[in-house]
């Protein structure tokens, strides 16, 4: 089984095949499922205190706060997809 990871920023990491959505975290709906979350414990900040830019959801139910776009994180998913971006 081959893992394919997709960087998060500052040196964070998700298995690739376990991400679900990447979202903005502008609308009221994703800020209720973030506050739900962290109410949960199934919350990750993964921002080091920057502004959260997207939201992850993860097959498990795992909510990822990250720094960088969705935009970003999409089209490094894609690159991994198809195999482009070099491993970390």
């Amino acid at each position: 089984m081959d893992a394919r990871l997709i960087n998060i920023g500052h040196g964070n990491i998700l298995a690739a095949n376990r991400i679900v959505a990447i979202i903005s975290p502008d609308s009221a709906p994703v800020k209720r499922i973030v506050q739900e979350a962290r109410e949960r414990g199934t919350l990750i900040d993964a921002t080091y205190g920057r502004r959260t830019r997207a939201v992850v959801i993860t097959d498990s139910g795992h909510v990822v706060l990250s720094a960088i776009q969705p935009e970003t994180l999409a089209h490094r998913y894609d690159a991994r997809e198809a195999g482009d971006e070099p491993a970390e």
